[in-house]
C-alpha cells in the first residue's frame, strides 16, 4: 500500500511541470479567429480598390467578438489586407536592405518570440521590426513567448506579415537581418 502512495506521489510530482507549461491566455476555440489557428497560406494578392484611406482610422472589427486589429478568419480570409499596392506607407526606399528572410514561411514554421518589442524583435537568430503604422495592433503581443508565423506580403515589396498564433492577428514587418 505504501508503495502505491509513493508511486502516486511521484507521478503527481512529475506532472507539475506539465501544468506549469500550460499557456492559458483566455478563451480558445470559441471564435472563428485566433486561439491557435494558423492559416494554411498567406493572403492572395489584392486586385481591388483599397477599402481604407490611411488618413482615417480603419476598423477591422468585422463582428462584435473580433479584434480591432488585422486578423485572419478560420476560413482563410485575411481581414484588413485590402490596402492596395499604391499606398505610400508601404513604399520602402531599400526594400531588401538586410536581405530576404529565409527561415521558412507558413504554417509549418512556427517561431517563438524570445525578446524585444515592436521596434525590434527576434526569434531563431532572425530580427524584424513592425511597421510604424501597425504598432498599435500588437500592444497585446507577448514579445518573450508568443508564437508567430511569417508570410510573404504579396502586395508590398519588402514587407512580410507576422501572424500571432495566440491572438489570430497580424502586422506588417520588415526583416532586419540575422
Amino acid at each position: 500500500m505504501k508503495s502505491s502512495f509513493k508511486l502516486l506521489g511521484l507521478l503527481l510530482a512529475l506532472s507539475v511541470p506539465l501544468w506549469a507549461q500550460h499557456d492559458d491566455h483566455g478563451d480558445h476555440g470559441h471564435h472563428d479567429y485566433g486561439g491557435g489557428y494558423v492559416p494554411h497560406h498567406g493572403p492572395e494578392a489584392y486586385h481591388g480598390e483599397p477599402h481604407h484611406d490611411h488618413d482615417d482610422h480603419p476598423t477591422y472589427r468585422d463582428r462584435d467578438d473580433h479584434p480591432e486589429a488585422p486578423h485572419v478568419h478560420r476560413d482563410g480570409e485575411w481581414v484588413g489586407h485590402d490596402w492596395g499596392r499604391e499606398d505610400a506607407r508601404f513604399h520602402l526606399e531599400h526594400p531588401w536592405e538586410h536581405g530576404h528572410f529565409e527561415g521558412g514561411f507558413g504554417p509549418h514554421h512556427r517561431w517563438r518570440l524570445v525578446g524585444g518589442g515592436p521596434g525590434r524583435f527576434w526569434f531563431g537568430g532572425y530580427f524584424f521590426s513592425v511597421a510604424a503604422f501597425d504598432t498599435g495592433y500588437c500592444n497585446d503581443w507577448y514579445w518573450d513567448r508568443d508564437n508567430v508565423v511569417i508570410y510573404d506580403d504579396p502586395d508590398h515589396v519588402g514587407w512580410y506579415l507576422a501572424y500571432n498564433v495566440r491572438l489570430g492577428t497580424y502586422v506588417h514587418v520588415t526583416f532586419l537581418g540575422r
